[in-house]
């Protein structure tokens, strides 16, 4: 133990960002103390990763990014505003409802946050919307791709 917070507690001194100086003292643990092959961490880490569900993280971004740059997401958000553009503070609505339609779509709340968030910031902030307040909204209302599948963590 003393190996595995020491070097920790000198990487951390020498300035490493933590994760780093973690990894670093967990494998001079491993290479120096450690009863454990080293084959043996390499393929449990590999194993960590070798997931389907994991697959789905890069395409779901690429659905984003793909409905935005194609206009879908301006569509969306047209369509959403016709039903709740003229009730009062409706642009904050629209990006409430925006965000549950996108997040059944791409199915992650980074995704949501990137894609409306570059369109709907700049609209909200041009109607008179404060900048803090239209990014706490779209923040806010992206988290909800999590919970509406098909999500990341439904998958």
């Amino acid at each position: 133990m003393a190996v595995l917070f020491g070097t920790l507690v000198l990487f951390m001194v020498l300035g490493a960002p933590i994760v780093f100086a973690v990894g670093t003292s967990v494998i001079f643990w491993l290479v120096f103390v450690g009863e454990i092959p080293l084959i043996m961490v390499a393929q449990r880490m590999f194993a960590g990763i070798n997931n389907w569900t994991f697959l789905a993280v890069p395409l779901f971004m690429l659905a984003g990014n793909l409905m935005n740059e194609a206009g879908i997401t301006d569509k969306l958000i047209r369509f959403v505003n016709s039903y709740l553009g003229h009730i009062k503070g409706g642009l904050s609505l629209v990006n409430i409802a925006a965000s549950m339609v996108f997040a059944g779509i791409s199915g992650t709340a980074v995704g949501d946050a990137s894609s409306l968030g570059a369109i709907l910031i700049p609209a909200m902030t041009k109607e008179g919307y404060e900048a803090d307040f239209s990014c706490a909204v779209t923040a806010s209302s992206s988290v909800i791709g999590p919970v509406i599948p098909p999500s990341l963590s439904m998958v």
